[in-house]
């Protein structure tokens, strides 16, 4: 008589998880996305076989943690107590939130930095990431009134914010001392190039 095994998956664990995104951060903003993922498993102490139960591919590690950070700047700057204030107190807020949480997490930054130019982050996730942004979009566009802007897709002045938070960001973290005069010089660029 044959007896027939049943090997059944081990339940995945959310702990698990969140350890293997936590040292693929240590370890992407190290090495770059380019880092083996036998390092990942083996710091979070784990084989690289319970490491693809989790993701299937690296690029499945790289998209999850790609939306994982996206999520968590979006948590921090987008503030729903701030309805009924003007378009610029809204985007002040949302520059000073999304500036501290660059400069508090400089390993995310960099890492949500090479993820974004790493070419293998999926369209449907570089779109799901935005999700949650479109206000804060809609809010720079409407406040636009820089003729020369105005002709642009509304990502374009986004772009333009995103932009001058990453420069404002390196001189934060270069100048501690003088980190809120550099919010607000920052902010101030912002404002006036949307605002002409």
């Amino acid at each position: 008589m044959y007896r027939i095994l049943r090997f059944m998956a081990r339940p995945r664990s959310e702990d698990k998880r969140n350890a293997i995104l936590a040292v693929a951060i240590e370890v992407f903003a190290e090495q770059g996305v380019s880092a083996p993922t036998a390092k990942i498993a083996k710091l979070a102490g784990v084989a690289e076989g319970t490491l693809f139960t989790y993701f299937s591919t690296k690029d499945e590690l790289l998209n999850a943690l790609y939306l994982e950070l996206k999520t968590e700047v979006r948590e921090a700057v987008i503030a729903s107590s701030l309805k009924g204030k003007t378009p610029r107190h809204i985007l002040a807020h949302t520059w000073q939130s999304y500036v501290n949480w660059g400069v508090g997490n400089p390993k995310k930054r960099k890492v949500v930095a090479q993820l974004g130019v790493s070419g293998r982050i999926t369209e449907a996730n570089k779109v799901k990431a935005l999700e949650g942004f479109y206000e804060v979009s809609d809010l720079v566009t409407a406040s636009t009134t820089n003729a020369s802007l105005r002709e642009f897709t509304s990502g374009f002045g986004l772009g333009i914010m995103g932009s001058l938070a990453e420069t404002t960001m390196d001189f934060m973290a270069q100048f501690p001392e003088d980190a809120q005069r550099y919010v607000d010089a920052g902010f101030e660029a912002f404002w006036n190039v949307i605002t002409g």
